[in-house]
């Protein structure tokens, strides 16, 4: 017995709303919402199932994860100890960030992989390729459709699988084009599906959108076992990953790299690289910082000018500006400096983004050495 439904269904996203409004609520696009119908099935008996095998946990407390080493050191670290055997691995960040040159650097490092490209030809893979230092040959296909990636994945059973990027996927089965938030779900839990049955560690490369999340507000995060985000500015060299998400590590874990004509190098000493061109001058300042389980010195640059508008300007670069709004704040009501009629800049060099709270010291440090024109020594 069925029994019809009238939904709302955003073209755009995929939400589904109990009535129409004219703006989406997931996704805030004006005039996506169109009715629809649903037949819900209505049972009267428990549904009949296959019963499972039951595992005691207690037997395999003392066994350890399969991982497979990258042979690259920083990534290798940022796992917690290599990819887990069957676990399904994101990897996001901005447009042109290096997603794809990184998931190629492990594919090239990794034997029996498999990249799976929805962006780019087998040449245009090939090129890239050949700048990097490939330890293993690397199988490609070039393929959107998630029925055909799934046979594939299946006949070949690759340690490895790498997708890049799920944007680009789309299934049969479901209505819209790919890469709105219904498309990417459902080929994330067929994929996800695959990984835990077949056994095989697949990568999915996601792009992050203008709100600076994955494919969608949180579509994919909940999914899958490890999240990893590669962050930094594409027009400097240096570039952080980090596990924002692993049940199978430690959460918080960054590592450093620099971004050459070679591809990603690993930074092993990463204070040397963000201040070799440190010079003592007024507005700048030294200050320790710690990302996941490591410690290294960076610089903080503050500008501060007498304004010529109205309001005074505060921008700042790899630091939030709600927390430079505070600092301010403090200083102006504390220390009496007259910051209201000075715009305030502020830069991280290397072009990271720090959230650590302890570096807001360093912060109003540099604009005191700014305000009066003075270094510390």
């Amino acid at each position: 017995m069925s029994k019809s439904i009238s939904i709302f269904e955003c073209s755009k996203c995929g939400a589904q709303q109990p009535k129409w409004t004219g703006r989406c609520l997931e996704c805030g696009n004006w005039g996506t919402i169109a009715e629809g119908v649903k037949n819900a099935e209505v049972s009267r008996t428990v549904n009949s199932g296959t019963v499972r095998e039951i595992t005691d946990l207690s037997k395999l407390q003392n066994k350890d994860l399969q991982r497979a080493s990258t042979s690259l050191n920083e990534l290798d670290r940022v796992l917690g100890g290599g990819l887990v055997q069957g676990s399904l691995v994101l990897l996001g960040g901005d447009p042109g960030i290096g997603k794809s040159t990184l998931a190629l650097q492990i594919a090239a490092q990794l034997e029996n992989s498999i990249y799976i490209s929805g962006e780019e030809s087998a040449e245009q893979v090939a090129q890239r390729l050949q700048r990097l230092s490939a330890t293993h040959s690397v199988s490609f296909i070039a393929e959107t459709n998630l029925d055909n990636i799934l046979s594939t994945l299946h006949k070949t059973k690759p340690v490895v699988a790498i997708i890049d990027s799920i944007q680009t996927i789309y299934s049969n089965e479901v209505s819209g084009e790919a890469g709105n938030i219904s498309q990417v779900r459902a080929s994330t839990i067929k994929l996800l599906e695959l990984a835990k049955t077949a056994n095989i560690t697949i990568i999915i490369v996601g792009h992050v959108t203008k709100e600076g999340v994955v494919a969608g507000p949180k579509t994919l995060e909940h999914l899958v076992d490890t999240v990893l985000y590669l962050e930094g500015d594409k027009y400097q060299q240096y570039r952080l990953l980090r596990a924002v998400k692993n049940r199978f590590g430690q959460t918080g874990e960054v590592g450093i790299w620099e971004m050459t004509n070679n591809g990603l190098k690993e930074v092993l000493n990463p204070s040397e690289i963000f201040l070799k061109a440190h010079k003592n001058v007024s507005g700048t300042v030294i200050t320790p910082v710690i990302e996941g389980s490591q410690v290294f010195m960076v610089e903080v640059q503050a500008l501060v000018n007498k304004t010529s508008f109205g309001y005074p300007r505060r921008i700042a670069s790899g630091f939030a500006n709600q927390r430079l709004e505070i600092i301010l704040a403090v200083l102006t009501k504390k220390l009496k400096l007259p910051l209201n009629n000075y715009d305030v800049y502020i830069n991280i060099a290397g072009g990271l983004n720090l959230t650590e709270p302890a570096v807001d010291l360093a912060v109003a440090t540099a604009i005191i050495s700014a305000y009066y024109d003075q270094a510390f020594t």
